[in-house]
């Protein structure tokens, strides 16, 4: 089983990026998914998460308005688009993989994708 984060990269403030992140190995299709993210020296915080239907997201209250989260069940795939990106937003990625009708305990983790945010 693996989820496999993409599409981090260097961007100057105030640009957008878009992670991706592939399941293989099985299917996620009916779990919640979500996004964290962990900068240097500090610990791994929330960022997004997407029910299995995608019909309900919730965010954290720093990326709130400018990242939006969305999912493609039939190619087991989920996005992160970030907008108005900041130098705080500076971070390893990492999507994550919930347990099947939970919203809290995460059963699979992603490698991390690096977002670096600045001039």
């Amino acid at each position: 089983v693996q989820l496999q984060a993409s599409g981090g990269g260097l961007v100057e403030p105030g640009g957008s990026l878009r992670l991706s992140c592939a399941a293989s190995g099985r299917t996620f299709s009916s779990n919640v998914m979500g996004w964290f993210r962990q900068a240097p020296g500090k610990e791994r915080e929330f960022v997004a998460r997407i029910s299995w239907t995608g019909g309900s997201t919730y965010y954290a209250d720093s990326v709130k308005g400018r990242f939006t989260i969305s999912r493609d069940n039939a190619n087991d795939t989920v996005y992160l688009q970030m907008n108005s990106l900041k130098p705080e937003d500076t971070s390893v990625y990492y999507c994550a993989a919930y347990y099947f009708g939970s919203y809290s305990r995460i059963a699979y983790w992603g490698p991390g994708t690096q977002v670096t945010v600045s001039s």
